[in-house]
């Protein structure tokens, strides 16, 4: 298998590889994309169909029932907007809810949904964290997920 490389033979990333090998792919791009621009404290990717996480970073849990209270949240962003989205213990005050991204904010916390076709991508972000580049590179991951299809 050390043969294979993958960019010239993109195949073999969507169905030739275990699905071990994709999830260490997906954690890579999470650390690559999210985490190493240092305003991203905490990440994930979920699969929308059953709730399955499919890569997070170090030290963050979630649970398929918090994972559900998210993507309920886009089903009706009026709604999100006005009560605001409660996670992690914490009551996020709503500053953008559409059919594709919601971002909250507590005191100088953060929190950044943003779903594609397939994919739910969850980040947090804390004090002394831009908001602005957090809600820049988890945009930005999803317009990758969303140019792919997924």
């Amino acid at each position: 298998m050390g043969d294979i490389d993958l960019k010239r033979n993109p195949q073999f990333q969507v169905s030739g590889l275990p699905d071990a090998v994709k999830m260490n792919q997906l954690q890579n791009l999470l650390h690559d994309a999210l985490i190493s621009t240092d305003h991203v404290q905490h990440c994930a990717i979920i699969r929308r169909k059953d709730c399955n996480i499919r890569a997070s970073s170090v030290g963050f849990n979630l649970h398929q029932e918090q994972v559900q209270i998210l993507l309920d949240a886009f089903k009706n962003p009026p709604q999100t907007r006005e009560e605001g989205i409660y996670f992690d213990d914490r009551q996020y005050k709503c500053v953008r809810a559409d059919k594709n991204s919601i971002y909250g904010k507590c005191d100088k916390r953060g929190l950044i949904l943003v779903r594609t076709q397939s994919m739910l991508l969850i980040s947090t972000y804390s004090e002394n964290m831009f908001p602005s580049v957090c809600v820049e590179a988890v945009e930005k991951l999803a317009d990758y997920f969303k140019e792919k299809g997924k």
